[in-house]
């Protein structure tokens, strides 16, 4: 994942920033914390969701 984040940051500074930040997200996602924190992240806003669906039934 680190070849793949400083092929991104090569990418995203001398060719195409849309490829660059594409291939970040990538060696993020690749990365040992990075797909567990993305799963996280996902569960944290299904329960935010889920706690404004109840209030607003409820009040």
């Amino acid at each position: 994942s680190t070849v793949v984040a400083l092929l991104g940051v090569a990418v995203l500074v001398t060719y195409s920033p849309q490829n660059g930040v594409i291939l970040l997200a990538i060696a993020f996602l690749v990365s040992p914390p990075g797909l567990p924190m993305a799963a996280a992240w996902l569960v944290s806003k299904v329960q935010d969701l889920r706690f404004a669906i109840q209030d607003a039934v409820y009040g």
